[in-house]
């Protein structure tokens, strides 16, 4: 297979990935994310630094902000790590604010499956 053909297979794979993400975060998706997520994952928001289990007890629960919206994404494959950058867009549910998130989740090629294997999130209020 060609360098180019996995990069395009690869970089359509971690696009979805990328919505999924977000779309399970809108949702507390806590099984999705057992899925999307490696065994040694860590994430860190603002104040906190939360290992895989800690974050999947805390997406489960309901999320304090609705209408997430992806605003834009830049995805980097480097061999078999990969990087994406993005910002969202979302309501806080306490008091309608809109507000805006970076972030960057990194993920790598394991056994042919991509995982996310870190995260980390500029989200205020989230």
């Amino acid at each position: 297979m060609s360098n180019t053909k996995q990069s395009v297979e690869d970089l359509e794979i971690l696009e979805q990935l990328n919505l999924d993400y977000n779309q399970s975060d809108q949702a507390s998706d806590a099984a999705r994310f057992r899925e999307l997520l490696a065994d040694d994952f860590i994430v860190q928001t603002p104040g906190v630094t939360r290992d895989r289990d800690e974050y999947l007890e805390y997406i489960a629960k309901p999320r304090p902000f609705k209408d997430l919206a992806l605003m834009d994404a830049k995805i980097r494959i480097l061999g078999d790590v990969a990087l994406i950058h993005g910002r969202a867009r979302y309501t806080m549910i306490a008091d309608g604010s809109v507000q805006e998130a970076l972030y960057t989740d990194a993920y790598q090629k394991r056994e042919g499956t991509w995982l996310c294997v870190s995260a980390c999130a500029i989200a205020p209020g989230a």
